[in-house]
């Protein structure tokens, strides 16, 4: 990657008016942070309440298939890029990320959620609103403590 992920995080976040959106120093070195965000099909399901499985096949590839499976049994395609400190998942109807750079003796994460669809960016907003930077500070939060295990 050429640019800063973060700053590429922040402006996809902007440019999406991302209901979910956090970015925190985490006190912990950046290959651990990495080794839990990059392993998709290991970690997703521990960080994301809601998703059973997350399966992303094996292999090098810039842009990868990936399949969604929800607790209900819903699932969704999504389309994958993931590079050191950057991950970019985009299925029909949402939009997932994660950045990470090394700051000082830890790393500087940051997450976003988003939907893709203009009809529901209402919905977003509220979410955004009420629920949305909650969300994503646990959502680091269980980035740091399942790093911290490692």
């Amino acid at each position: 990657m050429n640019a800063d992920p973060l700053l590429r995080l922040r402006v996809l976040a902007a440019g999406l008016h991302a209901g979910l959106y956090a970015e925190e120093h985490i006190a912990l070195p950046y290959e651990r942070v990495w080794a839990v965000a990059s392993d998709l099909s290991g970690e997703l399901p521990h960080l994301i309440p809601f998703l059973r499985e997350f399966r992303v096949p094996p292999g090098d590839a810039d842009r990868v298939p990936a399949l969604a499976v929800g607790r209900s049994g819903v699932r969704a395609p999504f389309e994958v890029r993931l590079a050191p400190g950057w991950c970019l998942m985009q299925s029909r109807l949402i939009v997932g990320g994660m950045a990470a750079v090394p700051e000082g003796d830890g790393t500087r994460f940051a997450v976003l959620g988003a939907t893709r669809p203009a009809p529901l960016r209402p919905a977003q907003w509220l979410y955004g609103r009420v629920l949305g930077e909650r969300r994503g500070r646990a959502f680091v939060h269980r980035v740091t403590e399942r790093a911290a295990s490692r």
